[in-house]
């Protein structure tokens, strides 16, 4: 019983680390995971942090600069006695104490406008670290796509391989009992070779396309990779979509929009602060400062180091206007750099949105193609299969040709292969219009 026991234990963890070691990924974890692990969005996380600090720095401008200073100073040798007019050797230590600060009052509108610059730069980070995800999410798409075609199409040419087998064996039989020649059988050989190098190539295939995910994953390329080629069911959209409804719904929510839009407030704002370099600016400004004075050399009368701390205790406070006059022209340069800047991001906002209403209506039209080819790849699969049957029992029976059970065994095949490809497509470009209406691909972190 007790070794019954261990027995059944050693099994039970043998089953569990072989399935862990045969996990099967599917499109949402591999999309996660090449999200979580791109360098790219690595990047710009960090890049987004720069942007906080910025945005911070920009507050801070607003409060008062203040700044201390100490300094320590010692004078010696000959100088003249005022009194007696005669000169004499001294040595003397002094040192002081200052706390000066500097407040802006008017800058028209300068420090406003770069706070206003690091906002949106903050929030240009957000819209560029999902466009980066989604951008990889697509990309990660794409590649498990064909890694899932390349397996089913083993799965094809395994079971076209198994049933020209079959058929060679069959043939080979008949050939013994005199019903079929030695042409028959030698064209079937033929068709199983071709049947098998075909299994070889889409496992090579396959092999790629594994590698290719791994390259979009960042996943280490000498650990496995199985991919699920479970496909959900495929349910066809029978609601009319008009490509302007989902182009409206893009321009809220695509973050390549949303990216030019605020490329476009950064270049306004930008030039609002290099037209406000060109006004008068105030500050206010004050400080407090004290100082103390020793004589090292001959009767030192000098009150102490207190009384002189409290003693020649000032303090100022003032306004600074500054007035620009003339830099060169250097300012004024600026200024219509920043106009030009803002025609450019006009312009590329423009091409953008352009580039998205052709993008849209593209995805729409294939989706809506792929969605009536899935139909009617259906129903030629169903029609190949059928004739292939009656292909083979006529075959069987001595009415046809191996090269007409060869050619209609091949039709099969290729009908197969295209309707899988066509509903990997049909799924690609559904998750794509709904992308553009507005569902993320993925949520970013």
């Amino acid at each position: 019983m007790k070794r019954f026991f261990i027995l059944s234990l050693i099994g039970f963890y043998t089953s569990c680390f072989a399935n862990a070691q045969t996990q099967m990924w599917s499109m949402e974890a591999c999309i996660r995971y090449a999200v979580d692990n791109s360098p790219k969005t690595k990047q710009q996380v960090l890049i987004n942090s720069n942007y906080k600090y910025d945005q911070q720095s920009a507050v801070a401008s607003f409060f008062p600069s203040i700044g201390a200073s100490v300094g320590v100073q010692t004078n010696f040798g000959r100088s003249i006695d005022p009194e007696t007019n005669t000169y004499s050797n001294s040595s003397n230590l002094s040192n002081g104490y200052e706390l000066s600060g500097t407040l802006p009052l008017f800058d028209s509108g300068q420090l406003i406008s770069k706070l206003q610059i690091s906002k949106i730069a903050r929030m240009n980070g957000v819209a560029e670290l999902q466009q980066i995800a989604d951008q990889q999410a697509l990309s990660t798409m794409q590649a498990y796509a064909d890694a899932v075609y390349y397996r089913k199409a083993i799965e094809l040419a395994k079971r076209k391989l198994e049933e020209s087998s079959v058929t060679l064996r069959k043939a080979s039989r008949m050939e013994e009992l005199g019903v079929k020649g030695k042409a028959d059988v030698a064209q079937i050989e033929a068709q199983r070779a071709e049947d098998d190098y075909t299994l070889t190539h889409m496992q090579n295939m396959y092999e790629a396309s594994v590698i290719t995910l791994k390259d979009y994953m960042n996943y280490p390329v000498d650990q496995p990779l199985e991919v699920d080629t479970l496909i959900p069911e495929l349910r066809t959209t029978s609601a009319i979509e008009g490509a302007s409804e989902i182009y409206q719904t893009a321009l809220e929510s695509n973050p390549v929009v949303i990216q030019t839009a605020y490329k476009l407030q950064t270049a306004k704002l930008e030039r609002r602060v290099e037209r406000a370099k060109l006004f008068p600016s105030l500050s206010l400004f004050g400080g407090v400062n004290t100082y103390y004075n020793k004589t090292l050399t001959g009767e030192n009368n000098m009150p102490a180091f207190g009384s002189q701390f409290r003693n020649n205790f000032g303090q100022w406070v003032g306004i600074s206007l500054r007035i620009p006059i003339f830099d060169g022209l250097t300012k004024r340069t600026a200024l219509n750099k920043a106009r030009a800047n803002i025609k450019i991001a006009e312009y590329k906002q423009k091409e953008t949105l352009r580039q998205l209403q052709t993008e849209i209506e593209k995805a729409l039209q294939d989706r809506d193609g792929f969605a009536k080819e899935i139909i009617q790849m259906q129903k030629q699969v169903k029609a190949n299969e059928m004739a292939y049957q009656i292909t083979a029992r006529k075959f069987e029976s001595g009415l046809l040709s191996a090269i007409d059970l060869q050619t209609s065994g091949n039709k099969l095949l290729q009908s197969q292969a295209a309707l899988l490809q066509t509903e990997l497509k049909y799924m690609l470009k559904s998750r794509l219009v709904d992308y553009y209406k507005g569902i993320p691909i993925i949520e970013t972190k």
